[in-house]
């Protein structure tokens, strides 16, 4: 029923081999915002785990990594607090089923309606946060949990290993694409970080100043396997109370991240994702997460484009990449904290310049003003809030904007017919943004005792365009005179229809005759 391998420039070998990469840098992140949500790193681990395996075989997007991410996390927070780590279980549960729900009622075909200036901010912003996380890695534990910025040789340790694995990053696929170059620096560099017995920061160290001095010096990265459990929570209305606003958060952000990402990972592979079924495999892997005590999360567009640029195209990719991570929590945690810190900070910094859209400085150029300041916004709203009220913000100013551009564009041709009627040969949508305009192009004064509105080219598109025709109406029965409409589409009618006593006009009625259709080709 799932194919792991979808298509012919899948490689077994590259999908296995990238999905190793992307486990190595799974592993801090999924620390790092567990922390964010205030649990333990195991619950971040997890949630990597089966974020990873369940969105790579349900899922809709072969090669795309899921796991805890801070768009997710950082709803958590306030749950976590003032109820526990119950509730976030229970949270996760229910905003899994919402997402499935989703998927189910096919809702995942609205993320194209996100217009292409909102998705380089999206890009371009999810950039900068990547970026700045990686900042967290320069800081240490100086006294009684507080940190402060690295310096001296340990400041030009960190750096000396960040340039070396972005040369790795950049020279090595020149010469050979046979090995990713990511796991190549990850292994070279920890090899010659032990060999050289040098003073860097670990992985585990890292680990170690984000816990409280007295659980630092026995923190681990080894587990157990996940088990099930049922959230203990009390099954009443006051729980449902409670968790659904951040369930609804949770499902709606790492929908939005995950849809968006998938569509970044459509163009960079010029495949297409199913959208809807992503939907479901999200919904399926967050359920899971909650009854095996993960926090949940989504699509990451870091770890996605190490995986892409690795060579990872297939849902075996995905895989690998949950199951090396498991194999690391079960058996191998001292490989992993032994990684060094600038390795993995090097290999997100390639990411970042990998994922940014360079080219929309010369775009935002030659494109209208306003969708360059739709790039600008929707990259800053990202930064200073979260990925949701971005896309948010960036469709409403995009729909404002197209709206005030049509509201320009309507217009009437006049005439006088055969009949000594008068008519208007209507151009452009009546709809809440034109009908100002709209209403400034008749005469009813000065137009003779009947006046035609001729909808060939123009249609009612809502409840304001009703009131507007139905006022005009209204105008010239006051002046003893009549307006008709004529070749309103079906659709127009029928809206017309419904209004009832709201719009009380002569309708000239031509069955034959369809303008506009609501139905896709």
């Amino acid at each position: 029923m799932f194919k792991l391998i979808t298509s012919n420039q899948y490689n077994i070998k590259n999908d296995v081999l990238s999905g190793i990469t992307v486990a190595l840098a799974l592993v801090p992140e999924a620390v790092a915002f567990a922390f964010v949500a205030g649990v333990e790193p195991m619950v971040g681990l997890y949630a990597a785990f089966m974020m990873g395996l369940l969105t790579s075989v349900f899922g809709g997007r072969p090669g795309m990594i899921s796991g805890a991410t801070g768009a997710t996390a950082v709803v958590m927070v306030a749950l976590v607090a003032q109820h526990g780590v119950q509730y976030l279980f229970a949270t996760v549960v229910l905003a899994g089923l919402l997402q499935i729900t989703a998927g189910v009622f096919k809702l995942g075909k609205f993320i194209r309606m996100v217009p292409h200036p909102v998705m380089l901010g999206f890009v371009n912003g999810l950039a900068i946060v990547i970026f700045l996380a990686q900042l967290g890695q320069f800081k240490i534990e100086v006294a009684d949990g507080e940190l402060a910025w690295m310096q001296g040789e340990m400041l030009y340790t960190m750096g000396g290993l960040i340039f070396a694995t972005m040369l790795i990053m950049h020279f090595l696929p020149k010469i050979t694409n046979a090995v990713p170059a990511g796991l190549v620096a990850i292994v070279a560099i920890t090899l010659a970080v032990v060999a050289s017995d040098m003073e860097a920061r670990t992985v585990i160290d890292y680990v170690r100043d984000m816990l409280p001095a007295e659980q630092a010096a026995s923190a681990t990265l080894k587990g157990e396997l996940p088990s099930f459990a049922v959230p203990q929570v009390p099954f009443t209305l006051d729980t449902l109370l409670i968790i659904l606003p951040y369930a609804s958060i949770i499902a709606a952000v790492g929908l939005i991240e995950s849809l968006l990402t998938l569509t970044v990972i459509d163009e960079l592979t010029e495949t297409r994702g199913r959208g809807n079924r992503e939907c479901i495999g999200q919904g399926i892997a967050n359920t899971t997460n909650g009854f095996f005590g993960g926090m949940g999360g989504c699509a990451m567009i870091g770890q996605s484009m190490i995986n892409i640029n690795s060579g990872g195209r297939g849902r075996l990719s995905g895989i690998t990449a949950a199951l090396v991570l498991l194999g690391f929590i079960l058996f191998g945690a001292e490989y992993i904290e032994m990684i060094p810190l600038g390795v993995l900070v090097g290999i997100m910094f390639m990411v970042v310049l990998g994922t940014f859209e360079w080219s929309s400085f010369r775009i935002m150029r030659k494109v209208p003003f306003a969708d360059a300041l739709v790039i600008v916004l929707v990259s800053a709203v990202t930064v200073a809030f979260d990925l949701a009220i971005a896309v948010l913000v960036g469709v409403i100013v995009s729909a404002l904007v197209f709206a005030w551009k049509h509201a320009q564009h309507i217009q009437a041709d006049t005439s006088i017919d055969e009949r000594g009627y008068k008519v208007y040969d209507l151009r452009g949508p009546v709809f809440f943004g034109s009908v100002a305009n709209f209403k400034e192009l008749f005469d009813p004064a000065g137009d003779p005792e009947h006046v035609v509105i001729e909808f060939k080219r123009s249609r009612i598109s809502d409840a304001s365009g009703i009131e507007a025709v139905d006022g005009l109406a209204e105008k010239y029965k006051a002046l003893g005179k009549t307006l008709h409409l004529r070749h309103l589409s079906p659709e127009c009618r029928q809206l017309l229809k419904r209004a009832g006593d709201l719009c009380e006009v002569n309708v000239v009625e031509d069955p034959n005759y369809r303008v506009v259709s609501n139905e896709l080709g």
